[in-house]
């Protein structure tokens, strides 16, 4: 279960100087953490090749089609090229994302990721910017609220990609006409951006691991609408490269609160 913890124990005789042996130490050591980091290891490899599989499969199969299958219809040659393109458009798009986690872990280790202090409020707005063809499209509408001057040290394009990951997400798990909040908080400790959406919302049980590369609480959902299972994975890193955390509330049939803490430069 959750609390199940893994232990390791290790034995050696206690023996006096004459050799004589006068009882034994036992060393536990917990290594439940190992354990799980092991188990997400297991779980990320078995991911990553199943996300690239599936397109693949889709290429091959649909190219030897191609190659073998006298097809003379002009119309169907044309649908089998744009499904392949399709799916490496996808491939691509996974790949995109798994190298853009792995430059900003690198550069968060190597403290090589430059953060600039500056008011919030431009790179959020340009974030909604990027999303609102999309969102019209399914007439839903992103309000703003962003009133007082919120200064952070940020990396302007990264922080930029996070919030659109957010807003990406709440249109995703959104009905048709629904309403997305995207607010900016001010505080002397913090600056919070918020993403609030009235969509279908997430079970509890998935709220820990929401944040882990390839996790996906509704996998049909969110391969049709064009997600890698990396955009909340590249939000939390940006955060961490931020020195600050996201963290998310949500109720099925109610929505989902995601929140960008940024520590506030002193």
């Amino acid at each position: 279960g959750a609390t199940s913890k893994h232990l390791q124990l290790r034995s050696s005789p206690l023996k006096s100087h004459d050799g004589t042996r006068n009882g034994t130490v036992l060393v536990f050591s917990d290594i439940s953490r190992l354990k799980e980091l092991e188990s997400h290891r297991r779980d990320f490899v078995a991911n990553v090749s199943h996300e690239l599989r599936t397109p693949l499969t889709s290429i091959q199969g649909f190219a030897e089609t191609l190659l073998t299958a006298e097809i003379t219809d002009p119309e169907e040659r044309r649908r089998f090229i744009k499904i392949i393109h399709r799916h490496a458009a996808r491939l691509g798009s996974i790949i995109e994302d798994l190298l853009a986690l792995s430059r900003i872990e690198r550069g968060t280790e190597g403290q090589a990721i430059e953060l600039s202090k500056m008011d919030v409020r431009s790179t959020v707005r340009s974030a909604i910017e990027m999303c609102e063809d999309r969102a019209q499209g399914l007439d839903i509408e992103i309000d703003c609220e962003c009133e007082d001057e919120a200064v952070a040290a940020i990396n302007a394009p990264l922080l930029e990609q996070a919030v659109v990951n957010l807003i990406d997400n709440a249109i995703k798990y959104s009905e048709r006409g629904k309403h997305i909040l995207v607010k900016v908080v001010p505080s002397p400790q913090d600056v919070r951006i918020i993403v609030l959406d009235h969509g279908i919302g997430i079970t509890r049980k998935h709220l820990p691991r929401l944040f882990e590369r390839f996790y996906r609480v509704d996998k049909a959902r969110s391969r049709e609408r064009g997600g890698t299972g990396l955009g909340l994975s590249i939000v939390k890193h940006v955060c961490l490269a931020h020195r600050g955390q996201v963290d998310v509330q949500s109720e099925p049939g109610k929505g989902s609160t995601f929140t960008i803490v940024l520590p506030t430069p002193h």
